[in-house]
């Protein structure tokens, strides 16, 4: 497979960045996209370029670092995947593919392709954790009976690997979807109900400072995330900051 790779290059998050083409061959469908730009950097370095920088760890779909903008859309073509697990037979042959570093502006360029997304760290030292009083022993996880749907839907929640997708779908650049999850996985359990009030309005008072912003109602953050984050998170958030507030 012939490729053209259209690349975001910006040597630091001073820098004016720009597009670059590069061409590249002999990919296999079976690759993922993220080893094809292993193949890329490795040409490029037995040219004397610089590799381009991109961001990645676990290459299993679970750390959520893997985050590009692939033809417009956050980790690319294919539904509930992320970029490492986007494989190429997702192109064709002769294609030309853009990649770009996620858009917004609390997630700022570091380099090429690599953004820091320590916003959504912020918002959840806000609030995203419970206290729990052990008094020197350790609490059986067991020992407080939770509704099977309560208990299913606060797991989901918490699927949330904070890659940032949603916020690169959105055209307000938004993080409502990661920060309800991260408020969602505390509110339906009954160990999150002490900190309940403290913990959304912290939390999106941070979001709020990192410059994120408003939901759009479009929905497209559920549509490119990748564990299929619920847009009901949202809706669970909004009760909850309207509750907290009138209890304030």
């Amino acid at each position: 497979m012939k490729l053209t790779l259209k690349i975001w290059r910006q040597k630091n998050a001073q820098a004016k960045g720009r597009m670059e083409t590069y061409q590249i061959d002999q990919i296999d469908g079976d690759m993922s996209f993220l080893e094809m730009l292993d193949v890329l950097n490795d040409q490029l370095i037995a040219t004397g370029i610089e590799p381009v920088v991109f961001d990645h760890d676990c290459r299993e779909g679970i750390c959520g670092s893997c985050s590009l903008q692939i033809n417009g859309e956050p980790h690319g073509p294919d539904r509930f995947v992320t970029t490492c697990q986007l494989h190429m037979r997702k192109f064709n042959d002769g294609d030309t593919i853009v990649i770009e570093p996620f858009r917004a502006k609390a997630f700022p360029v570091v380099k090429d392709l690599m953004v820091d997304r320590s916003a959504f760290d912020r918002i959840q030292q806000a609030g995203g954790y419970i206290s729990v009083n052990t008094s020197g022993n350790t609490i059986d996880a067991n020992s407080i009976p939770i509704q099977k749907d309560d208990a299913d839907n606060a797991f989901n929640a918490a699927t949330c690997i904070g890659c940032g997708a949603c916020v690169a779908a959105c055209k307000n650049a938004s993080a409502m979807l990661f920060t309800s999850a991260k408020v969602s996985q505390f509110a339906l359990l009954p160990q999150g109900q002490v900190e309940a009030t403290r913990r959304v309005l912290n939390m999106v008072e941070q979001m709020d400072k990192e410059g994120f912003g408003n939901c759009t109602n479009t929905g497209a953050c559920e549509i490119e995330c990748p564990k299929g984050i619920s847009l009901e998170n949202i809706a669970r958030m909004n009760r909850e900051f309207l509750t907290a507030q009138l209890k304030g």
